[in-house]
């Protein structure tokens, strides 16, 4: 889900990626070379590379390596720098985890061929990897200083915890389109640990306190921006911070830790498909790491987690390969009930989705083909210790027919099994669109917050750009951008809405599929997943 330049379009007309992200310019007019921005971090001199309109410094570790004995534990920080650097050049991806789909023989040719180049795209589209992963990209206006004091928009890659890097997306992209408003701001990306080597889950990776790594990174580099950001022209009293899937996740994420206390790290947030999802605890992992130990020659040690500290890297991402890789993340709390808690930073905030989140992750159930096979699904993976009546009656939400599922309004079209498009609809209500509807309910009045709905393409980073930078400017994304996106509230629960077409933008209302959201909302509070 995830490229620099370019989306990716699955050839399954509506399961849509992505399209074309920065659209194709002229060649801009030969000018002289600006020599290469430093700038000076503790004692060190840094280096980085001068664009047209931008400095970047790429690259920047802002942890200690997480190798050795530091595997599986929360990061350390640097203690400073010292030794003068280059950071013309993004850092390694952290260890990523193999994509594959389980593929029916029923299929046509032609749709096993689309989605396996989908997949190999997907997975291609990340730089080299390696553990020592934990660096940082900033991109700023060419002409910012220390005095400048510009909004800073720190994004979160998504990638479903499993992959992704800070370098899939060209912050001057935004930075250009901050300074074009007149509104400009400086770009932070950073990596962080995913798959099992960020999101180990087990009571005993729980009594270690070893949880949720990946996070922890995130919220170190949080931390790197409020010490560093001002030497590049950044303020670090006006971050908001912006993701995608599980990057969005991670933002709602940071809302909802420390009771809501944002440690002043950030002001805003903006999520672009993910929210609040209804996961449980930790020891719901137990299973896959037991897997691991077991197959790395752990079993039997009197601390497993010391071993797999300790076992050969290609061996451990060998075994990590073998464990599901589709949404596998756990969490440390109920999620769900933190939002109904009250547990939420009191920071100005955007949230949205796509029409058809579902249909992508969906592919990884298309042996599911009866009936049968789809009441077998939950029990299995989502509600495991809801009865079957709970079960039957949500299903019951969704109908049978391929034309009322995802994609939508695409009547008989895509239905790739019997089940896949019911599936679909499940699976985008329970993963997005119910949880983002739970948490605007549960703050609308509480504090500003703003919503929209794409029913274009499944993500667009650059999706309003307009609204992102003037939102990290201004804390209201509004302005000459065309039309006026009104606030979100429970009276008038108002939605900016992404269209194709002559029409690209109108208002719309977030009452679509309500009874069948809240019929899943009930069900995974009541069991998390």
């Amino acid at each position: 889900m995830l490229r620099r330049a370019t989306f990716l379009r699955l050839a399954l007309g509506a399961l849509v990626l992505v399209l074309e992200v920065i659209p194709a310019t002229a060649k801009p007019t030969p000018v002289a070379k600006r020599a290469d921005p430093t700038v000076q971090l503790d004692e060190a001199t840094v280096t980085g590379v001068a664009g047209i309109l931008t400095n970047s410094w790429l690259g920047i570790p802002f942890a200690q390596p997480p190798v050795g004995s530091l595997r599986f534990q929360l990061p350390q920080p640097l203690p400073s720098y010292i030794t003068s650097f280059s950071a013309t050049t993004y850092g390694p991806a952290c260890p990523q985890q193999d994509i594959s789909i389980p593929l029916p023989s029923v299929l046509p040719a032609e749709a096993v061929a689309a989605i396996n180049n989908v997949t190999t795209l997907i997975y291609d589209v990340v730089t080299a990897s390696s553990e020592d992963c934990l660096t940082i990209n900033v991109v700023a206006p060419a002409d910012a200083t220390p005095e400048s004091k510009l909004p800073v928009i720190a994004w979160i890659f998504g990638g479903s915890f499993e992959g992704g890097s800070s370098s899939i997306y060209p912050g001057s992209v935004i930075v250009d389109k901050s300074t074009e408003l007149g509104v400009p701001a400086v770009y932070v990306s950073m990596n962080y640990r995913v798959s099992a080597f960020g999101f180990l889950a087990s009571q005993e990776v729980k009594d270690a306190g070893a949880g949720n790594l990946g996070l922890h990174d995130q919220r170190l580099a949080l931390k790197w921006i409020q010490k560093y950001i001002s030497s590049f022209g950044g303020d670090p009293r006006k971050v908001t911070i912006w993701g995608h899937s599980a990057g969005a996740i991670s933002v709602a994420l940071h809302m909802l830790t420390n009771g809501g206390d944002t440690e002043g790290l950030f002001r805003a947030a903006f999520m672009q498909s993910g929210s609040p999802i209804p996961v449980g605890d930790i020891t719901h992992g137990q299973p896959y790491y037991d897997f691991l130990v077991d197959q790395t020659g752990c079993t039997g040690s009197n601390n497993t987690l010391e071993c797999l500290r300790d076992v050969e890297y290609e061996a451990l991402i060998n075994a990590i390969n073998e464990t599901p890789n589709i949404l596998s993340y756990q969490a440390i709390a109920d999620l769900g009930r933190l939002v109904l808690q009250g547990s939420v930073a009191d920071v100005p905030f955007i949230t949205g989705d796509c029409y058809d989140e579902g249909t992508l992750f969906s592919l990884s159930t298309l042996n599911i083909t009866t009936d049968s096979d789809l009441y077998t699904w939950p029990k299995t993976y989502w509600v495991p210790n809801g009865t079957q009546s709970e079960i039957e009656a949500g299903m019951a939400l969704y109908p049978s027919d391929p034309a009322d599922g995802s994609p939508f309004n695409t009547s008989d079209l895509y239905a790739l099994t019997p089940e896949f498009k019911r599936i679909a609809a499940v699976q985008g209500d329970i993963v997005f669109q119910a949880p983002r509807r739970l948490f605007l309910e549960s703050q609308s009045g509480k504090q500003p917050t703003w919503a929209y709905l794409s029913r274009r393409y499944k993500w667009v980073p650059v999706l309003g750009s307009d609204y992102l930078v003037r939102f990290a400017a201004n804390l209201d994304p509004s302005g000459d951008t065309g039309i006026e996106w009104p606030r979100y509230t429970t009276e008038s629960p108002k939605l900016l809405t992404f269209l194709d077409g002559l029409a690209p933008l109108e208002i719309t209302q977030d009452t679509y599929r309500a009874a069948a959201m809240k019929g899943i909302t009930d069900l995974t509070l009541e069991y998390p997943i």
